[in-house]
Order: C-alpha cells, then structure tokens, then sequence
C-alpha cells in the first residue's frame, strides 16, 4: 500500500467517495483547494482512500478520513491515520482533534488505537441523520 500526497487527478476519486460515505459530502472545486492538507491511500495503482489534516498554528484537525467501502477493514484508513500523525509531528502540532459519528464505533476503535481520547460531546453536530458528534484529541 503506497501512502502520498493527493493531487488534482484524484478528486474525481475523492469526491465520488465523499458522495458514498457522507451526506453532506464535499465539492470537487473544495477539494481541489484542499490538496495541500490531503493524504491518498492506494494499492497497485487502484484508489483506496484519503485523508485531510488542517492546521492552524500548532493546532490540527483531522478534517475527513474515508475508505472505499471494497477495501475497508484491510489496513487503509489505519495507515492513512499514521501517516498523518507522523505529517502533525513533522509540522511541530500540539495535538490533532476530530469529531467522529457517536455511532461510529470502528472508527472511535480506530482513533483510540492510535491514542485519541474522548475529550467531549458535541450535541446534534450532524444533520442527515442528526447525531451527536464525539469530540477526540490526540496530544503529540
């Protein structure tokens, strides 16, 4: 699996997956002013994933993590997940929070793996369906 930096020829990938995994899922003209911050995940030149880490000073927010539904559970969104760790520490960040679905239990499984902590609740943060969303932060 080959973990690099995105670049314009995926946001049609990235765009057509935000469509399959969110509802309210990004434009492509967004994600094209978002590559700067997006990590991809592919294996034998097939598209697996992405990930976008935004910064502001030495604050990070883990903006959007998402797999093909096909290749999930195979070590993609785990590796995309390190690689942006690794990119927070490089940028000198002083910790990486997120919001994730409150019943999003993989992906809770997946953030505490890698040291996130349940830091808060933030109540009906997401429509379509309206769910609480669990605030997590990772201290680097």
């Amino acid at each position: 699996m080959l973990i690099r930096n995105a670049t314009t020829e995926d946001i049609p990938a990235i765009a057509m997956l935000e469509t399959a995994c969110f509802s309210d899922p990004w434009p492509e003209d967004y994600i094209g002013r978002r590559l700067d911050k997006m990590l991809v995940a592919e294996q034998d030149g097939a598209f697996l994933g992405y990930a976008a880490l935004a910064s502001v000073l030495d604050e990070g927010s883990l903006d959007s993590i998402a797999v093909v539904p096909e290749h999930r559970r195979q070590g993609a969104a785990d590796a995309l997940l390190a690689a942006m760790i690794r990119r927070g520490r490089e940028r000198d960040l002083s910790f990486i929070t997120l919001e994730v679905r409150a019943s999003n239990g993989p992906a809770i499984a997946l953030y505490k793996k890698h040291g996130f902590a349940q830091v808060g609740r933030r109540s009906n943060y997401y429509e379509y369906p309206r769910e609480d969303a669990i605030l997590m932060t990772l201290v680097l």
